[in-house]
């Protein structure tokens, strides 16, 4: 299988996750002094039922990191998306789904829930994609890891739970 899914793959059914937050969910592991050291865990490695939506809103074969087009004002690494899917590909009971996962990076390091907002860059951004990644396939969830840029202040991690209730409900109807 190529870099490129074909016309017939991108419509085929897929279990969409999105992929939201900040640098923890964008991928930092392995990255140090601004440089990815290139490797991958094995419970993070590449597996063909894996496709994430890049940039220009093609499905391709998930490989860390996944936000390299996404996140581009960071260095990116590798993240806890590609081992929640492999995890989603091997407790399907009573065998494993074969159906692909399809993983809809959106994070972007260094925000805070606010930039999350509706009605902000980020949240429009993220909602585009999923509209995006879900043509043909229902978005079964939203991989949510963020939270450091809101404990520089009291203010802010004090209202963090309150933005976070908001932020479900806006993305409920994806």
């Amino acid at each position: 299988m190529g870099a490129w899914m074909s016309r017939e793959e991108e419509v085929e059914k897929k279990r969409i996750f999105i992929l939201a937050g900040q640098s923890n969910m964008a991928g930092r592991g392995g990255v140090e002094a601004s440089k990815w050291d290139r490797v991958v865990p094995s419970e993070c490695r590449s597996d063909p039922l894996i496709l994430r939506l890049n940039s220009g809103l093609c499905w391709e074969l998930a490989k860390e990191p996944l936000h390299r087009d996404i996140d581009t004002s960071k260095t990116c690494g590798v993240g806890p998306a590609m081992s929640f899917a492999h995890a989603l590909l091997n407790s399907s009971s009573p065998s494993p789904s074969r159906v692909p996962i399809g993983l809809v990076p959106c994070a972007i390091g260094g925000t805070a829930i606010q930039q999350w907002e509706r009605g902000s860059h980020l949240y429009k951004a993220m909602i585009s994609r999923a509209k995006a990644a879900a043509r043909g396939s229902a978005i079964e969830g939203i991989l949510w890891y963020q939270g450091e840029s809101d404990t520089e202040s009291r203010q802010a991690a004090e209202a963090y739970g309150r933005k976070m209730e908001s932020f479900v409900r806006d993305v409920r109807w994806l």
